[in-house]
């Protein structure tokens, strides 16, 4: 496919625009994948036309290729997924002058509306007509970013640096999501932080808290590759509870009291066994942020009370995004720990079922158009 440099249509022999055709990532039902020709569709004002480089599979495309959904989020219909991608700009509306064709960027998958009492309060990642990438909560749902001409609001596009590999962009979208739990936690400088579950963005987790100066890092997992990559990532103390299944006994103890090691905890499993196992070492007055999904839970009031624990909530992102691709650009952070391995698009599924095995994988991206610059 030849993209344009700035007309973001090709014209056929009548002289009248011909549609550009893309090939996108379609899930119609639990394990149906498919790959598809449609529309590019049109740029309008504010708006960019993007050639994909990489996406990143997450674990909600997961939950939608394996279960067709999560919770009550179920697929209607067709859906393209995705929403962890960067890129290169290939064409712009003429009013649009925070990005040029030729440059690469990363893309927000997050659109709110600007206009509900969130967004007015200054709480888009709780908009209340949010429209989310690759998303089955709206219906009709909201179309992913899997595909390889992509439309976007110019917004939602953050410029990529001079040799920085697009693949490590496409990560900015979870890199964002541990940077607002970071955000939620308060001060962490000299702090001591657990981070339970180094999944992809248990594994972010540990250099979010790094580089917002906690003094001590540990991460416990139940498997040791993972917990490899999250001393990659900076964790100094790793713990694999599956075969280590006392762990809480040696880090309830700080000192000569039996309070707890930890101020602060990133719970990222989603388990209630591992937040009840972080529980049992916080230190008093300490704060757990709540990142991974899980459904109900069981709370032990009497340790959260006794201790005077503080629990929070943890959804998405906002103004993160753009600073999570600004440590990227200044090479603040590593990505390259965290890519397990690129997939062409015609191969989805087998990076799909890699994806889905927490041994072997952390992070699998799709590649689209790769590195290469497209031609005017």
């Amino acid at each position: 496919m030849t993209a344009p440099a700035q007309d973001p249509e090709d014209h056929g022999d009548d002289g009248r625009p011909m549609r550009l055709q893309c090939s996108c990532l379609v899930v119609n039902a639990p394990d149906d994948l498919r790959v598809v020709e449609r529309e590019a569709g049109e740029v309008g004002p504010g708006q960019v036309l993007v050639r994909v480089g990489y996406g990143g599979i997450c674990g909600s495309d997961l939950h939608y290729f394996h279960q067709g959904g999560f919770g009550t989020v179920r697929i209607k219909r067709p859906m393209i997924l995705g929403h962890e991608v960067a890129g290169t700009v290939v064409a712009v509306a003429g009013d649009v002058a925070r990005v040029r064709p030729g440059d690469r960027v990363a893309v927000n998958p997050s659109r709110p509306c600007g206009r509900c009492r969130y967004c007015l309060e200054g709480w888009p990642n709780q908009c209340l007509d949010m429209r989310f990438y690759g998303s089955a909560m709206r219906d009709p749902h909201v179309e992913g970013a899997f595909r390889e001409l992509l439309v976007c609001d110019a917004v939602q596009c953050e410029p990529v640096a001079p040799g920085i590999p697009l693949r490590h962009a496409a990560l900015a979208e979870p890199f964002s999501v541990a940077l607002h739990g970071v955000s939620r936690a308060g001060p962490l400088i000299g702090r001591r932080v657990l981070v339970s579950g180094c999944g992809p963005i248990g594994a972010l987790a540990v250099a979010a808290a790094r580089l917002h100066g906690a003094a001590e890092v540990t991460a416990v997992d139940l498997t040791d590759e993972t917990l490899a990559i999250a001393r990659a990532m900076g964790a100094q103390h790793t713990v694999n509870a599956a075969t280590d299944p006392g762990w809480t006994a040696r880090y309830a103890a700080d000192g000569l009291t039996r309070k707890g090691s930890f101020d602060v905890m990133f719970e990222c499993s989603g388990s209630a066994q591992a937040l009840r196992a972080g529980l049992d070492v916080m230190a008093p007055r300490g704060v757990v942020v709540q990142l991974g999904l899980g459904g109900d839970v069981p709370l032990p009031q009497n340790v959260v009370v006794a201790k005077e624990l503080t629990l929070v909530g943890s959804f998405r992102f906002h103004a993160e995004f753009a600073l999570a691709v600004r440590l990227i650009n200044e090479r603040r952070i590593d990505m390259a720990p965290m890519i397990t391995r690129a997939f062409p698009l015609a191969e989805a599924r087998e990076a799909f079922e890699l994806a889905s095995d927490r041994r072997r994988a952390m992070k699998v991206l799709l590649e689209f158009a790769g590195e290469a610059l497209p031609q005017a």
